[in-house]
């Protein structure tokens, strides 16, 4: 039986990006009081917990990632005493909440890095970050060659000479971990929010904090990489597991961690470090039966022998959305190869969306939904250049489409924008990004009471969930049969999920009674692109 303080190990957790969910103001931004002003639809929906993006004071060069100050709230979303009745609101409402916390970097506007500028080369001020002369024969290269997720050098120059560090983009220098005071301002940190009620936090780009501190070059050709998946970060996450630990009930640490060796993955989840870490093989795997299988095969494999419960996404506020991917003719997912404009079929990719949703939330663990997910949106891929943020676009003069696409505000209500969005129908009230014309179809309204809706078919999902006792965390096993087809038990009950990825119709297993499927049967087979849950007496 799951215990109540181990929530994570089989909630469904609905990831909330603030700025683009609800504006209850009518400025065009999300904010802090429209999230809570839809907190009964989350409830309706099912999600066990809420995880928040970054809602702290930043200057937004990289949408809330670039952190100023974690101990205030950016004041378009609202104020921290907003914060703290959001979170009692909805746990109120049997929600918890997850907020982001981002330790490999703070913005360039954070008070020590403006201190570190202020104090010049070699003070105390620059430790706590990457300052480094530079090479060449007047310090004008950049002291070492390691690049910048967002494209260029992960180095920049300032006015004394000195370059500093970041992995990401210029305004979001790199902390140096080495530094006491950046290990215990973290744990402040940590403190801060667990004191007001947050359940657990999500640890934003987990692997990359700790760096080789003689900063060697990478060498081209090898998979080293100085700056990432360091042996010495589990220090860390063990002393923010025991912080985690000695609160009652205890608080979860979820990772962002993005590494290709699923060993070396596992190492965060021992019993003594990350409670859960996000698993991007599966996000990123093709629409391909032996794929996805193999993937899953393989993240169980992975997380058994450390105890820990996987976790299954299929988008989230940096991927391109669900049913524009899988409509593609290569429905991986790769930020190498992230373009605008590949031709897509929606149809196709919406009724294998509604296939992967059954397909997830099937799966042993806990799952993740990305805002936007259950109503079906697609990416947008029209956006005005003009009105594109991601730092990813314009570091690489647009070449990279950035992430902006699977950001655009929610449309909730009505036949034309802002789509119930801005509590205000004014003028004035223009969301931040523009959603398309076409959307009233995809509001929240216009599915609650379509039984065909994708709306519809997460609620039911959601509901069979949280009351099956199949379904969750656990054990799964799986069925043979054609190889097309993805069938599996859960907890060797009589609950049985099977999704067809071939191109004709597939017999279902043996069953008393049909639970739920992601569309129509045809004269009792299972389509193709179409997933079913079954139960067998």
């Amino acid at each position: 039986m799951l215990q109540a303080h181990e929530w994570w190990r089989g909630a469904a957790i609905y990831q909330v990006y603030v700025r683009s969910f609800a504006d209850a103001d009518g400025d065009g931004v999300g904010d802090l009081a429209g999230v809570r002003s839809r907190l009964p639809y989350l409830a309706r929906l099912g999600v066990d917990a809420l995880w928040f993006n970054p809602w702290y004071a930043s200057p937004m060069a990289d949408g809330g990632y670039d952190v100023a100050d974690y101990r205030r709230i950016h004041p378009a979303f609202g104020t921290l005493a907003d914060a703290e009745q959001l979170i009692a609101d909805a746990l109120e409402l049997g929600i918890r909440t997850i907020v982001d916390i981002v330790p490999n970097h703070v913005s360039d506007q954070h008070d020590w890095f403006r201190q570190a500028l202020a104090a010049g080369p070699g003070s105390p001020e620059r430790d706590r970050f990457w300052f480094r002369e530079g090479r060449g024969t007047a310090g004008e290269l950049p002291p070492n060659n390691w690049p910048s997720q967002f494209g260029g050098s992960a180095w920049t120059r300032v006015p004394d000479g000195q370059w500093y560090l970041h992995r990401f983009a210029s305004q979001q220098p790199d902390l140096n971990w080495q530094h006491p005071e950046v290990r215990r301002e973290h744990e402040e940190v940590l403190r801060f929010w667990f004191d007001r009620g947050a359940a657990g936090v999500r640890i934003d780009s987990a692997a990359e904090v700790a760096k080789d501190p003689l900063l060697p070059d990478v060498v081209e050709g090898t998979d080293e990489r100085p700056y990432i998946d360091r042996d010495e970060i589990h220090d860390i996450y063990r002393s923010w597991r025991k912080l985690a630990d000695s609160y009652s009930p205890p608080r979860a640490l979820i990772g962002e961690v993005w590494l290709p060796d699923p060993d070396r993955f596992a190492r965060y989840l021992r019993p003594d470090e990350l409670h859960t870490a996000f698993n991007f093989g599966f996000l990123s795997c093709p629409w391909d039966a032996d794929r996805l299988r193999e993937t899953i095969t393989t993240t169980l494999t992975v997380h058994t022998p450390v105890g820990a419960p996987a976790t299954w996404v299929l988008a989230n506020h940096d991927i391109t959305r669900t049913v524009t991917r899988y409509g593609r003719a290569d429905t991986g997912f790769d930020f190498a190869t992230k373009a605008h404009g590949i031709p897509t079929d929606l149809e196709l990719g919406t009724r294998r969306a509604r296939a992967a949703a059954l397909l997830s939330l099937a799966l042993p663990g806990s799952v993740y939904l990305y805002q936007g997910e259950e109503l079906g949106l697609p990416e947008v891929e029209d956006l005005p250049a003009e009105v594109i943020e991601d730092p990813m676009y314009h570091r690489t003069a647009g070449a990279d489409p950035g992430r902006d696409g699977c950001r655009v505000p929610l449309p909730w209500s009505g036949t034309e924008p802002p789509f119930g969005f801005s509590a205000s129908a004014s003028d004035d009230a223009v969301p931040w990004l523009p959603q398309p014309r076409d959307w009233s179809h995809r509001t929240a309204e216009s599915q609650v009471n379509d039984p065909d809706s994708m709306l519809q078919l997460y609620r039911r999902a959601l509901q069979l969930r949280r009351t099956h006792p199949a379904l969750g965390d656990g054990t799964m096993g799986w069925l043979p049969g054609d190889p097309t087809v993805l069938a599996f038990t859960r907890n060797g009950s009589g609950f049985t999920c099977v999704a067809n990825l071939g191109t004709t119709p597939a017999p279902l297993p043996p069953h008393d009674e049909v639970l739920l499927t992601s569309g129509p049967l045809a004269d009792g087979q299972l389509p193709p692109e179409t997933a079913a849950w079954l139960h067998a007496s």
